[in-house]
C-alpha cells in the first residue's frame, strides 16, 4: 500500500504545471534518460542498430507519455476501417502486464495474466489475428507466417520501438497532454515534445493542451472522442444489455484500472449516472477482495477491466463498451483517407 501511495504521488507530480520540489532529485535521472533515448534514436538512424522490416505496411499507434491515452479504441477503429475497405489487418502488441515469454498468439479465450489485458480485448473486439511479444518485428513475422492473408499490421503501442520499421506513426494524446513537460522519471514523457513534429498524425483524445498543440502545429491533427451508452453484462452479450436509464437511482460503484481513470468516470457522468468512483492503477490484476465494497450494489467497469474480472465471482456487474469517433479540422481530409493515401489506397497484392 505504501508503494502504491508513492507511485500515485509520483504520477500526480507529473501533471502539475510546475515541477514539485519532491521531484527535483529526479532531474539528473531525467536528463540521463533523455540522453540515452537520443543516442538510441541516432544509432537506429545511422544504421548502427538494425531495424527489422515486415513485407506489409505497418501502422504504429503510440504516445509520448507513460500510461493510457486511448490507443486501444483507436486501434479498433483502424481495424474496423481497414476491414470495411477490403484489407486484412493483424495486430501486434508487447502484451504489457502479461507473464508469458516469447511470441504468443492471442485469442478471445487467452488469459490476460499471460498475454496482457489490452491484447485480449483487441482479440475479442477486433476479430483479427493478434500476436504479442517484446520484439514487435518478431511478433509481426510470426503473425504473418500464421496468417499470410494479412496485408497490413497495426502495432498497438511501439512508437519508441525503433526495431520495427513503420509506414505511418499515429501519436495519441489525452487532455493531460505532456504534463510538466519533463522526461521520465521527473515527468511522464518517453520522448521530447519535438517528436510530435515527426509523426504522421497526432490524435487528441480530449481537449488539446497548448504545449503539445504547439509542438504538433505542422503535423496533421485530429480529434477523438469515445462514444458508448449501452452496457453489457459482465458475463458476455448473451447475458443481456442495459441502458444508463435503467441503472439510474440504484447504488452504483464504478471502477477503472486504466491510464486515466477519470476519463471513464466523466463518461459515466455524461450519461447522467451517480456513482461512487474507485480508481485503480493501470493494468491492475483484480481480485474479489479488491471489489468487496460493491457487494451491496451494482458494479460498472471498462472493457479493459472486464477482461480481468470476468472470471471473478462478483455480484451484478456491467461493462461499458466504447468506440472511437474521429474528427478532422475544417478543410482537412479524414484520418483514414490520409492513411490510405500514404498506403497507396489499396490492399497490398
Amino acid at each position: 500500500m505504501a508503494v502504491a501511495g508513492l507511485a500515485r504521488r509520483l504520477v500526480d507530480g507529473w501533471y502539475e504545471q510546475r515541477l514539485p520540489v519532491s521531484h527535483w532529485p529526479l532531474l539528473p535521472l531525467s536528463w540521463t534518460f533523455a540522453w540515452l533515448a537520443a543516442l538510441r534514436r541516432l544509432l537506429y538512424r545511422c544504421g548502427l542498430l538494425a531495424g527489422g522490416r515486415l513485407p506489409v505496411p505497418v501502422v504504429v499507434v503510440g504516445n509520448l507519455t507513460v500510461g493510457g491515452s486511448g490507443k486501444t479504441p483507436l486501434v479498433l477503429w483502424l481495424v474496423r476501417n481497414f476491414r470495411e475497405r477490403g484489407w486484412h489487418p493483424g495486430v501486434i502488441s508487447r502484451g504489457y502486464g502479461g507473464a508469458g515469454q516469447g511470441i504468443q498468439a492471442v485469442t478471445a479465450a487467452s488469459l490476460s495474466a499471460l498475454v496482457g489485458d489490452e491484447p485480449v480485448l483487441l482479440a475479442r473486439r477486433g476479430g483479427v489475428p493478434v500476436f504479442v511479444g517484446r520484439d514487435r518485428c518478431a511478433a509481426g513475422s510470426a503473425l504473418l507466417a500464421a496468417h499470410p492473408e494479412c496485408d497490413v499490421i497495426i502495432s498497438d503501442d511501439g512508437l519508441q520501438h525503433y526495431g520495427l520499421q513503420r509506414s505511418l506513426e499515429l501519436a495519441v494524446l489525452d487532455g493531460r497532454g505532456a504534463g510538466n513537460g519533463r522526461l521520465l522519471p521527473a515527468g511522464p514523457l518517453r520522448e521530447p515534445l519535438w517528436r510530435l513534429a515527426q509523426v504522421s498524425a497526432v490524435i487528441w483524445n480530449g481537449i488539446p493542451e497548448a504545449r503539445t498543440e504547439k509542438a504538433a502545429r505542422n503535423t496533421p491533427r485530429f480529434t477523438m472522442r469515445l462514444v458508448g451508452d449501452r452496457f453489457v453484462a459482465l458475463g458476455g452479450p448473451t447475458e443481456g444489455f442495459c441502458t444508463a436509464q435503467s441503472l439510474a437511482g440504484r447504488k452504483l460503484y464504478a471502477i477503472a484500472g486504466i491510464g486515466e481513470p477519470n476519463r471513464f468516470f466523466r463518461h459515466l457522468s455524461t450519461l447522467g449516472l451517480k456513482f461512487e468512483a474507485h480508481p485503480f492503477p493501470d493494468h491492475h490484476p483484480y481480485s474479489e477482495a479488491d471489489l468487496a465494497f460493491a457487494r451491496d450494489g451494482v458494479l460498472l467497469m471498462t472493457e479493459k477491466d472486464a477482461v480481468k474480472c470476468s472470471a471473478l465471482a462478483l455480484g451484478e456487474a456491467w461493462v461499458l463498451p466504447v468506440d472511437a469517433a474521429i474528427g478532422a479540422e475544417p478543410g482537412q481530409s479524414g484520418l483514414f483517407e490520409m492513411i490510405l493515401e500514404r498506403l497507396d489506397g489499396r490492399p497490398s497484392a
